[in-house]
């Protein structure tokens, strides 16, 4: 399996282009991947440098319903004309960062039939299965930062219930990638204990300090192996990288085997 940032906030090479989003190429035994689609078309000019073809991806999935993550969608359906698009139920529902500034995805698109609405799981195949997780006990607090949604009494903290998970399994390791972590990366270590865990920790406005800490070590428990970006932090990654065994960080235009 080999995993390839196509967009991220932060590029381990020169030719790339950043934005502060997230779109990771994901190669697998049976499927070609698009996880995520960052702010703009800013990861597909980043394929011409790292020689992918969208063209050929065959499953697109997105981690939840915020414009960092799923503002290129429109691109990718326009540039892929077969793949389907695995957004949960709740995506396209009104989020806000506090009540002034719309940070949800394009609700025009919420009726193009190449997308796949997913409940709390969905399997595609014996590799591929989407999670949400919506039912399961969240052990660990976690904080919103302000982020909401707007309803008819007004906007309320957000829940994160439009946040989805993919687990791949290629028969020796069980893989798991997340967008944000919003529901909390604790959490969601503690559903899945998977070997190997891709995505951002959301910890980049948490202080360097105790409660830093204490989830490093927390996380360090597991036997994972654990590529994070995006969210976290660059000096919160730093903090972490000294307390845990196995911490990387997935930078735009890197690639990892697996």
């Amino acid at each position: 399996m080999r995993i390839t940032s196509l967009l991220e906030n932060t590029a381990s090479r020169s030719d790339m282009l950043v934005e502060h989003g997230l779109s990771l190429h994901i190669q697998t035994k049976k499927h070609n991947i698009l996880f995520d689609m960052g702010q703009t078309d800013m990861f597909f000019k980043n394929t011409t440098m790292l020689g992918i073809d969208l063209e050929n991806v065959d499953i697109a999935v997105l981690s939840h319903g915020h414009y960092d993550h799923g503002g290129g969608l429109s691109k990718f359906l326009e540039i892929n004309r077969k793949a389907p698009v695995f957004i949960n139920r709740n995506a396209f529902l009104p989020y806000y960062n506090g009540t002034q500034k719309y940070i949800g995805i394009n609700i025009e698109l919420k009726n193009n039939q190449r997308i796949v609405f997913v409940d709390d799981v969905y399997v595609i195949d014996d590799e591929l299965s989407i999670f949400s997780c919506n039912e399961r006990i969240r052990k660990y607090s976690f904080d919103s930062f302000g982020l909401t949604q707007k309803t008819s009494e007004g906007f309320i903290p957000d829940s994160f219930e439009h946040e989805q998970y993919l687990l791949i399994n290629d028969g020796e390791k069980r893989v798991l990638i997340s967008g944000c972590s919003h529901k909390g990366i604790l959490n969601i270590e503690e559903w899945f204990a998977p070997k190997v865990l891709v995505g951002g920790f959301h910890f980049s406005k948490m202080e360097l300090g105790d409660e830093l800490l204490n989830a490093s070590k927390i996380l360090d428990r597991y036997d994972t192996d654990y590529y994070t970006c995006h969210c976290t932090g660059i000096e919160q990654y730093e903090f972490m990288k000294n307390q845990m065994s196995s911490l990387g960080y997935l930078s735009c235009g890197m690639s990892i085997e697996i």
